[in-house]
């Protein structure tokens, strides 16, 4: 998967630890359960750990999750290390957020201490400064 794919919308990279964590899975439950909210900012959010495919389909199933969960599995952390949070010492990802525009540009990011879920109001609030996409192509000045 490419960032190309999104081109024109903005997209949520969320990286985190690992699958079946607590703070994880209340993590991703979380973007789960507002992706209405993400929708109508016509936004993808993508979690990302380095944790395997099948990994993330038990956890997903078992979580019920509607994001799409990403694999940095091999190379192991490449995509984490693209982004500067990779942890060494830990092998995984760090809890890091961040917001891309529909011209790929990082408009926002945050680097969450492991332990403490991030929440969402960082992520729904750079969202709202990018605008909604209804309010696009309509001739009128927003």
């Amino acid at each position: 998967m490419s960032l190309e794919e999104f081109k024109g919308r903005p997209v949520v990279l969320a990286f985190y630890p690992a699958d079946w964590s607590p703070v994880c899975g209340d993590q991703m439950t979380l973007y789960s359960a507002l992706r209405s909210e993400f929708d109508g900012f016509g936004a993808e959010v993508l979690g990302i750990s380095v944790d395997g495919p099948w990994c993330h389909v038990a956890f997903g199933d078992a979580r019920h999750l509607k994001v799409t969960l990403l694999s940095d599995f091999e190379p192991k952390g490449e995509v984490s290390r693209r982004y500067g949070v990779y942890d060494e010492r830990e092998g995984t990802s760090e809890r890091a957020l961040f917001v891309i525009d529909g011209d790929g540009i990082i408009r926002w990011s945050y680097l969450s201490p492991p332990e403490v879920n991030p929440g969402a109001d960082g992520i729904l609030e750079a969202l709202e400064k990018l605008g909604h996409p209804e309010a696009a192509g309509t001739g009128s000045e927003t």
